[in-house]
């Protein structure tokens, strides 16, 4: 099929790149030219795995291209997927300018009779309705096309293998004939697909996304009531995964989700709810527990040192989560804030999103970057680990523990196993889990909890 993607984002990009790999002859369309120009030759805009060697097969091969030419893009499409941003409003609701502009630019430059319009951004229900309007009202000769909802659910980092070996293809449409369309594009990808209607459709990815955030907020409160009662978080959650009916995804402990989806989607939703005058309570509450989780080693930090004014931090991980450099919403950008709030001065490491945060955070007298972990933890009087990338989680902690003044170090994600940080002399909190002392820290008691197996 000829295919045709707006947008060049995370979602836009790999939707468009992995569509071609199937065979598909796909053009790319965005209006930054400065990022066109770069996709052209090769180069991704984005950090993700094997996204460059994809693109630049395809492009070898001819079924892949890169436009700012709507005309170019959209004439002899016989699929357009809208994959713009829908950012948040100030109240939380789905910000719709940059789909509505799309939309309509794509209805002046329609020609081909029995387009699919396909919606995979994240939007509240009835937006592809609007989005039918948008276009209807923008042609400049009489078309048929229909519109979909396609919504995506990848995960950053892992995009490529998400989209080869999805658990489903959502496809919500009006009629047989869209439905049949969508069913032979991801034909080559053999994943079972749920045909509804609009509306199931877009209502289908933000319950998934609340759901899954709901199930983090949950650990995060098992957590902070495990270390009040001397209970282990890690132990909780391996119990409670091995019953099939909660299972074990989305149940460690940490600081809180973040990201270009969670944080966005749940907020959405609560506004859409509260829209139709229903107060989605449930997810309220979700999105209060991860604010504060966010910055719940802060909490720690002032418990231990009485203040922070003077001391020197380092924070290892940006990223919101490991294998992207984005750090949208990461619980690091509160952090970096609360600190220098408080007077502490900020060393920060990660592989790949020091660029992005420099954005956010450029270099001061009180913000300063590393090229290694090492280097940020230094001069440090306490660490902060933000994101479990595999160089952090694998740190000589017999190098941290000789450390000039031997930092205190809070662990946001639970990398390190306790018995081990007990061995190395650390002063060292985490999250939802103690330090095991008596009885359970002898031999004969290692075979049960799985906190200490590695003892």
């Amino acid at each position: 099929m000829k295919v045709s993607v707006i947008g060049t984002g995370y979602v836009g990009l790999v939707t468009g790149v992995c569509l071609a790999e199937v065979g598909n002859i796909v053009t790319c369309l965005d209006i930054d030219e400065e990022k066109i120009n770069m996709l052209q030759h090769g180069k991704s805009p984005i950090y993700e795995s094997g996204i460059e060697e994809m693109m630049e097969k395809n492009l070898d091969e001819n079924r892949l291209a890169f436009t700012t030419s709507y005309s170019t893009a959209c004439e002899n499409a016989d699929v357009i997927i809208l994959a713009v941003g829908t950012p948040s409003n100030p109240n939380g609701s789905a910000n719709l300018l940059y789909l509505q502009k799309a939309a309509e630019t794509i209805g002046t430059h329609l020609k081909k009779d029995g387009t699919i319009i396909v919606t995979k951004s994240t939007v509240p229900v009835g937006t592809n309705n609007k989005v039918k309007q948008w276009v209807q009202q923008s042609l400049t000769e009489p078309i048929f096309f229909e519109v979909a909802s396609n919504p995506e659910f990848l995960r950053e980092g892992s995009a490529i293998q998400d989209t080869f070996e999805a658990d489903r293809i959502v496809i919500g449409t009006e009629s047989r004939y869209g439905a049949h369309v969508l069913e032979e594009l991801y034909c080559p990808f053999q994943i079972p697909t749920l045909q509804t209607s609009l509306e199931s459709a877009e209502m289908i990815k933000y319950a998934s996304n609340a759901f899954l955030a709901t199930k983090i907020s949950f650990i995060n409160e098992i957590a902070n009531l495990c270390e009040k009662l001397g209970a282990d978080i890690e132990d909780v959650a391996k119990g409670m995964g091995m019953d099939q009916r909660i299972s074990h995804h989305f149940l460690k402990a940490g600081i809180g989700y973040g990201g270009s989806c969670f944080p966005k989607d749940t907020n959405a939703l609560v506004q859409i709810a509260g829209d139709i005058e229903h107060r989605f309570e449930l997810l309220e509450s979700v999105i209060r527990v991860n604010s504060s989780q966010q910055i719940k080693l802060i909490g720690k930090a002032l418990d231990h040192f009485g203040s922070l004014k003077g001391k020197k931090a380092a924070i290892l991980g940006l990223a919101f989560k490991p294998n992207t450099d984005d750090i949208r919403e990461s619980a690091a950008i509160e952090m970096i804030k609360t600190l220098l709030h408080y007077g502490a001065s900020v060393n920060a490491y990660d592989p790949v999103a020091i660029p992005n945060m420099k954005k956010l955070y450029p270099e001061d007298a009180g913000m300063q970057y590393a090229s290694t972990a090492y280097e940020a933890m230094a001069e440090a009087d306490m660490v902060f680990i933000l994101t479990d990338w595999e160089e952090i989680k694998t740190l000589n902690l017999q190098t941290i523990a000789e450390l000039e003044k031997k930092p205190v170090l809070f662990d946001g994600r639970n990398c390190f196993d306790l018995p081990t940080i007990q061995k190395s002399g650390i002063t060292y909190h985490s999250i939802g889990r103690q330090i095991p002392t008596g009885a359970r820290h002898d031999p004969k008691f290692v075979e049960f909890g799985d906190g200490l197996e590695n003892q």
